[in-house]
């Protein structure tokens, strides 16, 4: 897998939206707890996926798709928290939320290719 992919660029992409927004949660929202979650989860995806690229060995590579897998789902968790809790607005909330859903489509694909 070569550095300059689609999954690569996307998840990087992702971790940008998810950074400015932790910088209008703890700005203009005043929110500390929740907000400190997302950054954590949301960066690590495309962290992950950097790691996996450079991996050791196929394990390792499934290993780390897999983990970013497991902390874009956990992004989306926080995504829709801090949603539903009104910290954020729908149409921020839909459009950075579909970009993470795209992420774990691709994510999955890449993991089920493991077994064969």
């Amino acid at each position: 897998m070569k550095q300059n992919n689609v999954i690569v660029d996307k998840s990087k992409k992702f971790a940008l939206r998810i950074i400015k927004l932790y910088k209008y949660l703890i700005t203009e929202k005043k929110e500390y707890v929740l907000s400190k979650q997302i950054l954590r989860s949301g960066t690590s995806v495309g962290a992950n996926i950097r790691e996996a690229v450079r991996g050791y060995s196929a394990a390792d590579f499934y290993f780390k798709m897999g983990l970013s897998l497991k902390e874009t789902e956990e992004t989306l968790y926080w995504l829709e928290l801090l949603h539903e809790s009104d910290y954020i607005e729908t149409k921020h909330f839909e459009s950075i939320y579909a970009d993470g859903r795209e992420i774990i489509r691709i994510l999955t694909s890449i993991t089920k290719n493991q077994s064969q």
